[in-house]
């Protein structure tokens, strides 16, 4: 990448912690998609009442690869086993740092021979690019950066659409789009479809912890399959879904997005720093917040343990990462649980607000509050810190404030802890964070992951079924 790398704008900060929690690059922007096309209550009630269209076009990069040594390639940078990896299926592509550290993750196709696309945020994607760039591998690539979160007005294409239709209508739906019976595609295959004499790519797959396809084809027939789909969908019930409630979805079936990549330290990792740009995800895209605070960055790293990908750590291949991972206490880790916040607390927090005669607690903002790109709010027990919490918002089908998080493994279903909310000493320089505010404890409950009953349910063996400790 040209310009300055992100390890010379490392030296020159000192620590990574100060830049990161001090980062002017503002909130998180699901690009493109209006921000709602109703109004967020109804767009997420509808994914558990009726049926939704997600648009997914926009805020991920889709990183094509092609080659013979394609396969071996991910294989080498993924905890994943890629031996029950066939054509026409797909999977939760997990790479890690040599100490063992997640770096991002995604969803991997695997479309024809030799032909892979990875969808997924900046890290992972550029993570990739980077070992099929400077290792000895027999692999093209092709890189669809995500749409920018401000296009001003300038015309946004991508290579393709990708949308997902989701509830308990779901079915029915495609079932007509179609034309007749669906394919009996399992969970993380792919298969054809036909919507609007079109013959469509789906992978069964489901964000909200409902049932559906998620379908993907060239960008430029996107416009016609949305109407079509549209048009189809009155009599189900079908519901636009836009930014804001889209980036909940997750709060119900349990994915965390966003953690700290874990490139930051190990020499082993100081190639990729040069690699990287200064204007990288890593450098400028990136930031931290919450209540945590600690001057060594790899404090703010995260096992594939801890964010619920235990299941998919396979040793049965060589992999950047493997040695760290099998030194590491597995029984030790912390998990991932969903914390079910207190109401009253919650809206002690809001009552701030109209109290003029106190500093207000940090804002709570619906339906999504995290003010950061990764979020590490401290989660206490009886005084003591046992985890963090780490991404968080309101879920209006359980009306509740819901934060996904990895705690100590001791604790159980049903305890009762507190989440530290807002910045010590103010508040940070972020452009998200007002100054000043107060700190405050919410008590939550820790619970099921997913927290969606549909989720745990229905959902394959992985990293959004049930843990219930």
């Amino acid at each position: 990448m040209s310009g300055r790398s992100l390890e010379s704008l490392l030296r020159s900060v000192g620590n990574p912690v100060d830049l990161l929690r001090n980062s002017q690059t503002g909130a998180y922007v699901y690009p493109v998609v209006p921000q709602e096309f109703t109004n967020w209550r109804d767009e997420q009630r509808a994914w558990r009442e009726t049926c939704v269209l997600f648009d997914q076009s926009h805020h991920m990069v889709n990183l094509f690869l092609e080659g013979p040594d394609a396969g071996k390639l991910l294989s080498y940078l993924a905890v994943n086993t890629f031996k029950n990896f066939p054509v026409n299926t797909a999977k939760q592509f997990i790479p890690c740092s040599h100490d063992g550290y997640v770096i991002g993750d995604g969803i991997l196709f695997h479309l024809d021979d030799d032909v892979y696309k990875f969808v997924g945020r900046a890290p992972a994607a550029d993570w990739i690019q980077f070992n099929a760039e400077t290792g000895d591998y027999d692999v093209s690539l092709e890189k669809d950066d995500r749409s920018p979160s401000r296009p001003m007005g300038k015309p946004v294409v991508r290579k393709v659409y990708r949308y997902q239709i989701q509830g308990p209508n779901a079915e029915q739906l495609i079932r007509k789009l179609n034309g007749g019976p669906l394919p009996d595609i399992k969970f993380f295959n792919m298969d054809y479809i036909n919507i609007g004499g079109r013959r469509v790519r789906a992978l069964r797959h489901g964000m909200a912890g409902q049932p559906g396809l998620e379908i993907f084809g060239p960008y430029e027939e996107g416009d016609e399959i949305r109407a079509t789909i549209l048009e189809a969908g009155d009599e189900f019930g079908l519901v636009q879904v836009g930014a804001r409630a889209y980036a909940t979805n997750t709060l119900e079936s349990g994915w965390i997005p966003s953690p700290l990549p874990g490139v930051y330290t190990s020499e082993q990792m100081k190639p990729y720093r040069e690699w990287l740009s200064e204007n990288s995800y890593e450098g400028n895209g990136g930031s931290i917040g919450g209540s945590f605070v600690s001057d060594d960055i790899e404090d703010y790293c995260l096992t594939p343990y801890e964010l619920g990908y235990g299941p998919f750590v396979k040793f049965d291949h060589e992999f950047i990462g493997r040695e760290a991972l099998e030194k590491m206490d597995k029984e030790t880790q912390r998990r991932k649980v969903t914390l079910a916040w207190n109401g009253e607390d919650t809206a002690k927090v809001f009552a701030a607000l109209f109290d003029p005669t106190e500093t207000p607690y940090k804002y709570i903002d619906l339906p999504l509050s995290n003010y950061a790109a990764a979020n590490y709010d401290v989660v206490k027990k009886d005084g003591e810190m046992v985890g963090f919490s780490l991404f968080s918002g309101y879920s209006y089908n359980e009306r509740s404030m819901l934060s996904l998080a990895t705690v100590d493994p001791s604790l159980d279903v049903g305890t009762e802890v507190s989440v530290v909310w807002g910045e010590p000493d103010g508040g940070t320089a972020k452009t998200t964070v007002e100054k000043p505010h107060r700190q405050t404890e919410i008590r939550a409950t820790v619970s099921p992951v997913p927290y969606s009953k549909d989720a745990r349910e229905h959902y394959a063996e992985g990293w959004r079924t049930a843990q219930q400790g």
